[in-house]
């Protein structure tokens, strides 16, 4: 049997619930929260499990992916209601909570310049656009992401949007988009801006090659006029409503699938 927390201001049930709030905690204390029986079984796949919480309901619904996180995690503990009421983000808690080691999603470039088909994203401010823009790039078979100015992917937002897709796809976070995107058209690859400007090639009707990367700006004000200029065409997702613009992450699902096609 395992330890018994049953008070909300238990220091582990406070140190798991910062984490879960606060970016500045998450990169002070290098660790991620995560909720959920499928979101903490795909954590475990992929980092280090430092801290699992579980209530007795979950140990009777979710025994197999309980029994994978046992395995993997280096302190466990059994939580009562309230523990676990301080610990829930959701509103249909399953009664799983981890906190995780979070993993080095540096600025080594180097690590996907072998990919052929990749995407960046550039201001990307809500944490759904974000998680669902990075599972869609995993689901259609992009090699990688290039992150600039973005919200922090281990926002639980984020991860629970991107159902562990943010842990497994190659990333890398940079400073300056513009001289990234010259180092790939360096590198021969064919450099696209995103926009909804009906000056722009239609992408569907754009020769992509075999190596290209794409750019998605920001939810409000798109992509930044500097990244924009530093690369070789402005692309167009083609749309025949009255509608001006995509949701950004719409938008990425629709420039990834013809990345890929």
């Amino acid at each position: 049997m395992h330890e018994l927390i049953t008070s909300k201001a238990n220091e582990k049930i406070k140190l798991a619930a910062r984490v879960r709030d606060s970016a500045k905690a998450r990169r002070e204390e290098g660790l991620f929260f995560a909720e959920g029986a499928r979101l903490c079984a795909d954590a475990a796949g992929s980092t280090a499990v430092k801290t699992l919480f579980y209530t007795e309901k979950a140990a009777e619904k979710y025994g197999e992916e309980l029994a994978l996180l046992f395995e993997k995690s280096d302190e466990i503990y059994l939580v009562s209601g309230a523990a676990a009421d301080r610990l829930s983000d959701t509103f249909s808690p399953q009664g799983i909570f981890c906190v995780c080691k979070t993993l080095d999603k540096s600025n080594n470039i180097s690590i996907i310049y072998s990919k052929s088909k990749l995407i960046a994203l550039e201001n990307i401010q809500d944490p759904s656009n974000l998680g669902a823009v990075i599972r869609t790039a995993e689901a259609l078979g992009v090699g990688g992401a290039v992150l600039c100015g973005c919200c922090d992917i281990y926002n639980p937002k984020a991860q629970r949007a991107a159902m562990g897709s943010l842990l497994r796809l190659p990333m890398v976070t940079v400073d300056d988009l513009p001289q990234t995107m010259a180092m790939f058209a360096e590198r021969g690859f064919m450099t696209l801006s995103s926009t909804p400007d009906a000056a722009a090639d239609d992408i569907t009707k754009t020769d992509l090659g075999e190596k290209t990367i794409c750019v998605i700006g920001n939810e409000g004000s798109g992509v930044t006029e500097a990244t924009a200029n530093s690369c070789l065409k402005r692309v167009r997702v083609p749309m025949g409503g009255r509608a001006e613009s995509l949701n950004a992450s719409m938008a990425a699902a629709i420039i990834m699938w013809e990345l890929m096609r």
